[in-house]
């Protein structure tokens, strides 16, 4: 069974796709120990969403995106809190969608945001995103799906595919 830390480190890997990292760099580079990194990267290769080459088999993690990822990493919205916007209120969907008085956020005390709490898919996520654009989008259009509505679960599935079909 695939754990959320798991899926962030396959969208870490589908964004180094030209150079696979080594697990110590994986560590490093989300803030895991090099235990999970390792564990991981075993289960991802058992499941099929990742090659011995550790390349990302990109449209099997399409196919878990769009249809397993909301009811496996379902989330409830929490209270509100200050910190780093997701889903639809973060690139790439925020320049296609209007944001609400109270967006999703990652909670996070550096938070440039006032929103509503979403747990992200591990606890170093709001650290990482700050020095990562393309995985941070990555995270964001995931969260569209776990905890948008149809029309933004629509705009974050139809951008991952145009993501992840290069």
């Amino acid at each position: 069974m695939l754990l959320p830390a798991d899926m962030y480190v396959c969208l870490y890997l589908t964004t180094r796709d030209d150079d696979p990292p080594g697990f110590e760099r994986i560590a490093a580079d989300l803030g895991i120990g090099i235990g999970t990194s390792h564990r991981s990267v075993g289960r991802l290769m058992a499941s099929g969403l990742l090659l011995r080459s550790r390349r990302v088999q990109r449209r099997a993690l399409l196919d878990v995106l769009l249809h397993a990822v909301r009811h496996v990493y379902y989330v409830e919205p929490g209270g509100v809190t200050r910190g780093i916007r997701t889903a639809e209120a973060a690139p790439p969907l925020a320049t296609v969608i209007t944001p609400t008085d109270l967006p999703p956020v990652w909670p996070h005390a550096m938070g440039d945001t006032r929103g509503h709490a979403v747990q992200p898919l591990h606890k170093s996520v709001p650290d990482v995103v700050k020095r990562d654009p393309p995985l941070y989008a990555l995270l964001a259009l995931v969260d569209a799906l776990r905890i948008g509505q149809a029309r933004v679960r629509g705009l974050a599935a139809a951008e991952l595919r145009d993501r992840l079909s290069s």
